[in-house]
C-alpha cells in the first residue's frame, strides 16, 4: 500500500520540497518528483544546481540517458512515472491528480506531497486526501511548523 506523507505549512512548495529532496539524498535514498509544469520544473533545476552553496543534487528526466545513474528523477507525464528507473519514493509537485495519476502513484512505496500556505494550494491539496484515501492509500500528515498528525 502507498503511503501518502503531506508535508504542510511549507513558507515556499518547490523550495521546500528541494530540501527534503537533500534529506533524502543524504540518507542515500532515490526520489521521483513528477512534476508536470514546465516552469515550475525549471525552477526547481535551477534550485538543485545552487543549492547546496558547495554542490549540488543530481538530477535528470526520467528519460535522459544519465537516468540509471542519477538518485532524483524528474517525470513531467504519467507515462514516465511507468519508467522502471523511477525510485520506490515519488514526490508530486502536480496541482491535479485525475485517476490515471493516481493509479500510477499506486506503484510506489512512498507518495510525498508539500502544501503551501496559498488557501486554494490548501484546498487542493485537502481534495487529493480524499482522492489517496478513496483509492485505499494511508495518510500522514506532518506540519511543518511543529505538529505532527496521523489519519
Amino acid at each position: 500500500m502507498t503511503q501518502v506523507i503531506f508535508y504542510h505549512n511549507a513558507p515556499e512548495r518547490v523550495e521546500a520540497s528541494c530540501a527534503l529532496l537533500m534529506e533524502s539524498f543524504t540518507q542515500g535514498k532515490a526520489m521521483t518528483v513528477f512534476i508536470p509544469d514546465p516552469e515550475r520544473a525549471e525552477f526547481m533545476d535551477r534550485i538543485l544546481w545552487l543549492n547546496p552553496p558547495v554542490g549540488f543534487l543530481p538530477h535528470c528526466s526520467v528519460d535522459s540517458p544519465l537516468a540509471e545513474e542519477t538518485p532524483v528523477l524528474f517525470a513531467g507525464q504519467v507515462k514516465s512515472l511507468l519508467n522502471p528507473l523511477c525510485a520506490r519514493r515519488v514526490f508530486n509537485l502536480a496541482e491535479e491528480t485525475p485517476d490515471d495519476v493516481i493509479r500510477a502513484f499506486a506503484q510506489f512505496s512512498s507518495l510525498i506531497e508539500v502544501i503551501g500556505p496559498d488557501p486554494s494550494e490548501r484546498e487542493r491539496a485537502r481534495e487529493r486526501v480524499r482522492c489517496y484515501k478513496a483509492a485505499g492509500f494511508s495518510v500522514k500528515y506532518i506540519d511543518l511548523a511543529g505538529e505532527r498528525k496521523n489519519s
